[in-house]
């Protein structure tokens, strides 16, 4: 008996998805993704906010993005992702479709359905794609998870009522204490 061969999906395939579908793609396969809650909503908020202040305050060169933001990781048609904050210094990445390569520093905020998929199916595909900095927000447990990829160093734990520094930028500390807390 022939073995049923699994189905490969392309960037084709999310763009032709219903509107307002939110899908990645990683190696072919691609997840579904289900609406944010509130939690996670306020915790974008406060990561885009105040990572665009800190940019705009010191005049820098990097931009954020949050969510919904394509993000493109390899030169093909097989992998696309949505990182929850996307931050990126190398403006010739960025064209009118999204990123075209890794972030300096993405962000993803767990959900109940996404725990596997941020803690270890996107830390190997951002760390193989050459992401400098990966957090992983988790508002039921309160806590941050930091890799500093660059330096190959971490993970390095922190609660939401640390001040963390962020490893790509010298003089950046995020008090997590300012994060609305979520119950």
């Amino acid at each position: 008996m022939p073995l049923l061969r699994e189905q490969t999906y392309t960037i084709d395939d999310i763009y032709n998805l219903p509107e307002g579908t939110r899908a990645e793609l990683i190696d072919g396969h691609m997840y579904m993704t289900a609406p944010p809650s509130t939690a996670h909503q306020r915790i974008l908020h406060f990561f885009d906010r105040t990572i665009g202040n800190h940019i705009a305050d010191n005049h820098g060169e990097c931009e954020v993005f949050p969510a919904p933001f394509a993000v493109f990781l390899n030169d093909d048609d097989k992998t696309y992702v949505e990182p929850d904050i996307s931050v990126i210094c190398n403006k010739d990445k960025i064209n009118e479709k999204g990123c075209l390569g890794a972030p300096d520093w993405i962000i993803e905020i767990v959900s109940p359905g996404s725990k596997r998929m941020d803690y270890y199916t996107k830390l190997a595909l951002y760390r193989s794609a050459g992401v400098r900095e990966y957090w992983i927000a988790d508002p039921q447990r309160k806590t941050i998870l930091v890799y500093d990829m660059e330096h190959d160093d971490g993970p390095v734990l922190h609660s939401f009522d640390d001040k963390v520094k962020v490893n790509i930028y010298d003089n950046l500390y995020i008090d997590l204490k300012n994060m609305i807390q979520t119950g």
